[in-house]
């Protein structure tokens, strides 16, 4: 059966479609369990039934309109109990149900196995025999088996939309992705095509190598006009690390990069078009290759870069349309950095693509710029879709085409809401961030990877809570020199004096790498990561620290935060390092107080050395995110785990609300800047438990303020002291859920279903 097992499996997997794999997968378990009948019946959740979608000895006319709700029926049985039922005689079941349309009345003997994919229920697979046969044991593991291989490819076939669920007489579909950028939108989708085909160029043995190599730079130096006047167009909307992004195109371009590999290549007998190709190919071959998130996404950005290139070659300008709708949901295989900046920001309403992850230029792009986007849709049918009225859900990962006018009216219904609830707390923001009992609670902003609205955020913060100085590594080719990174940290501490500024030394391994950096670990949140490797590497935390002392010079508002500590001799290291700093800044004349050093409390060992830490620093900052994850041993971007990830569980909030009692018998200010901070619940809560300051994301704030400025500090207190008798997560969401609505506040929570 195993030889069987493995052939059934290969064959499901090798099937150019779902609809072709399940119909590979019946036939073949009939066969080889020589039986009469094999059938799949999907589950469609928001119907709450199940329908036959394939079949191997029932009427062929029943597909697609046999349905039956959770516990009609056998099958309604085997999906709501979730669990085999194996019967020899089917019919003297008490919970036997007769389809005409199915002609099932000559078969007895029932066997069905459900089909459950991380917890949820997908769908159930039966076998049924015209003659009374009991199922062996061997049988039901066979089909058990084969039911639990059939489950990760149905679950990823929903996810991308391979296979729709049961359509519904409008026609309309979904299709789900990664949520890159948050926020809803309704338009039309508009389809662009890349603008050159790097896989359909022949190869040629130049006449002139030189004229090659010419027309080689020509294009090259306009596809850099055609990068520069992007940037520019966006230059006002975006902040200067967001404007880096296009200078990564322009390097990439330069004659030390691309252009002078091309240029080898020519040399070596191939002409233009040809030689870029090759370049090209073989560069994104290699970084698709890599396991690193972040170089995978650059191999985005040298297949457009070839694209652009190699359309002036073929002496064609890039097509771009000639007008967009007034809600244009621009739609691709792959939206670069560049071909964002093509449609008129008035116009965008929203972005979707084929491949992408949160982590690409684009997506970081977009969250600067307010636009919702969704990544990684495979199998998106993109030359059906253009034209199409859509809705796009950037809080989901949604796509809908063609919505039903109940739909539409869903989402215009919860856009009209955050529209109006957005104008509403803007009324609001520049006032202070106070209970109606008189009790302050500092908003900071965290920085980094969103536009920096200085002007705006000034008047309405106490401060930057985190400057995620990662940034500018990341979307460099190499290391920033110390003049780079001087220049950067002191437009952030400009911008917000005489405000604090936290400045996180470099925070990267886990789910942060650089490109020329690599650090290949099998369990990458566990290991080299945070301070971890700057002690390692003192010669990157020494340019580092110089860099920050320098910029801070005359401003005094420079905070150093310490990520990944665990334990007080990696303070002690880093201490030394920061004192050697001012020393070698002072030989040059660069004078500059010692500025206030924090810990980032992430790592759970930290909470039992909060005594021995404050002894050594002047205030603690903790990590939810990585606190969280670590005291539940849960890695939040592994989807198999990832529901089990969850800042209100009860271990975490005592840590937390204990680690807020022992910060203020120490006397050490202590703030929070993880998610749960910029959650209006979540921020409740750490007031009442005594935290000083709450630092989020920019968007985060006006809905934080509001829940601050509504709620009382003897609530907030009473509220923590009810959730921490409770005994688990949904207890503690459920209890959220009935204060929010007791105080008229959730409109401030994100939209629902």
């Amino acid at each position: 059966m195993l030889d069987v097992l493995r052939r059934i499996v290969q064959e499901v997997n090798g099937a150019r479609s779902l609809e072709a794999a399940l119909s590979t997968m019946v036939r073949r378990i009939r066969k080889a369990m020589r039986t009469d009948v094999c059938s799949f019946y999907l589950y469609d959740a928001e119907q709450e039934c199940l329908m036959l979608m394939e079949t191997i000895g029932l009427r062929t006319q029943a597909v697609g309109h046999v349905t039956l709700r959770l516990g009609e029926g056998l099958v309604g049985l085997v999906g709501q109990r979730e669990e085999p039922l194996n019967l020899e005689d089917a019919p003297a079941h008490p919970a036997y149900r007769y389809f005409e349309e199915t002609g099932e009345e000559r078969f007895s003997s029932f066997l069905g196995v459900p089909i459950i994919h991380q917890r949820r229920m997908l769908g159930v697979l039966v076998v049924q025999q015209q003659d009374k046969r009991r199922y062996d044991e061997g049988d039901e593991a066979f089909l058990v088996t084969m039911a639990a291989q059939l489950a990760g490819v149905l679950a990823h076939a929903l996810v991308t939309g391979t296979l729709s669920r049961p359509t519904r007489a409008d026609g309309q579909a979904v299709f789900t992705g990664v949520a890159a950028s948050p926020g809803m939108a309704i338009g039309e989708a508009r389809v662009i095509m890349p603008p050159a085909d790097l896989d359909s160029v022949p190869d040629l043995i130049p006449s002139d190598t030189e004229y090659e190599i010419k027309r080689l730079q020509d294009a090259i130096y306009r596809v850099r006009d055609e990068i520069r006047a992007t940037g520019e167009r966006l230059a006002s909307r975006i902040s200067a690390q967001e404007l880096a992004l296009f200078e990564v195109y322009q390097q990439m371009l330069s004659d030390a990069a691309l252009g002078q590999e091309v240029v080898k290549r020519i040399r070596e007998g191939q002409w233009a078009p040809g030689a870029l190709a090759d370049v090209v190919r073989r560069h994104v071959q290699y970084l698709e290759r890599v396991d690193d998130d972040y170089l995978r996404e650059r191999a985005a950005d040298v297949r457009d870069l070839g694209r652009r290139v190699l359309a002036h070659l073929q002496e064609e300008s890039p097509q771009t349309p000639d007008s967009y709708p007034a809600q244009t949901i621009l739609v691709g295989d792959e939206i670069s950095v560049a071909s964002l900046g093509e449609v008129p920001r008035e116009k965008l309403a929203g972005l979707v693509a084929v491949r992408g992850s949160s982590t690409s230029h684009v997506a970081i792009l977009a969250r600067a710029m307010g636009i919702p986007t969704v990544l990684g849709m495979v199998d998106l049918p993109l030359p059906r879709l253009n034209g199409s009225p859509v809705v796009l859900d950037g809080h989901r990962g949604r796509l809908i085409v063609r919505p039903g006018s109940e739909m539409r009216s869903h989402y215009q219904a919860l856009i009209d809401e955050e529209l109006a609830l957005a104008e509403v707390l803007e009324h609001e923001q520049d006032l202070p961030s106070e209970t109606p009992d008189g009790h302050a609670m500092p908003l900071m902003v965290n920085t980094g990877l969103a536009v920096d609205a200085v002007a705006s955020l000034k008047s309405r913060i106490g401060g930057v809570g985190l400057y995620r100085t990662e940034v500018p590594f990341m979307i460099a080719e190499r290391f920033p020199g110390e003049q780079e990174q001087t220049r950067l940290y002191r437009e952030q501490l400009e911008s917000f004096a005489p405000l604090p500024v936290v400045m996180r030394t470099l925070d990267i391994g886990g789910d942060k790498d650089l490109p020329y950096f690599p650090i290949e670990e099998a369990n990458p949140f566990l290991g080299w990561r945070g301070i971890r490797v700057t002690l390692d590497h003192p010669e990157v935390l020494m340019v580092q620290l110089r860099a920050m002392l320098r910029a801070s010079q005359g401003l005094d508002n420079l905070q150093i935060l310490l990520p990944m500590i665990t334990n007080v001799d990696e303070v002690d290291d880093a201490l030394r390092l920061l004192d050697r700093a001012r020393d070698e800044l002072a030989e040059e004349g660069v004078v500059v107080p010692r500025p206030r050093v924090g810990v980032m409390i992430e790592v759970p060992a930290t909470l039992y050395q909060l005594g021995p830490l404050a002894e050594r620093v002047d205030f603690f900052s903790v990590g939810s995110n990585d606190l969280t994850q670590y005291l539940l041993a849960v890695d939040r971007n592994n989807p198999r785990v990832a529901d089990l990830y969850d800042a209100c569980h009860p271990a975490v909030l005592a840590a937390l609300a204990r680690l807020a009692d022992e910060a203020a018998v120490l006397g050490m200010p202590t703030s929070v800047c993880g998610e749960l901070a910029g959650d209006p619940a979540g921020a409740l809560l750490l007031m009442g438990m005594g935290f000083e300051a709450l630092s989020m994301n920019a968007p985060s704030l006006p809905r934080v303020r509001a829940a601050i400025r509504r709620v009382s500090m003897a609530d907030a207190q009473a509220l923590v002291a009810e959730t921490l008798t409770l005994g688990s997560p949904a207890e503690v969401r459920s209890l959220l859920n009935r204060r929010l609505e007791t105080w008229q506040l959730t409109h401030l929570l994100p939209p629902k279903d």
